[in-house]
């Protein structure tokens, strides 16, 4: 390990600027963190994925 400071930046400021990034809406939070809606949403996900792959073939 190096005791370099974790900015890589020559002034010794930060990358990249989020300050001012909108933040995300408790329904979008909500959405983020239900089980079922992730679950439902990685199903569809991969059947797009494989009819892909089906029709390829």
């Amino acid at each position: 390990m190096t005791d370099k400071p974790a900015s890589s930046s020559p002034t010794g400021g930060p990358i990249a600027d989020l300050s001012k990034a909108p933040l995300p809406t408790e329904d979008t939070l909500r959405k983020r963190r239900s089980i079922p809606l992730q679950l439902t949403r990685f199903a569809v996900y991969n059947a797009r994925i494989m009819r892909m792959v089906i029709k390829g073939h």
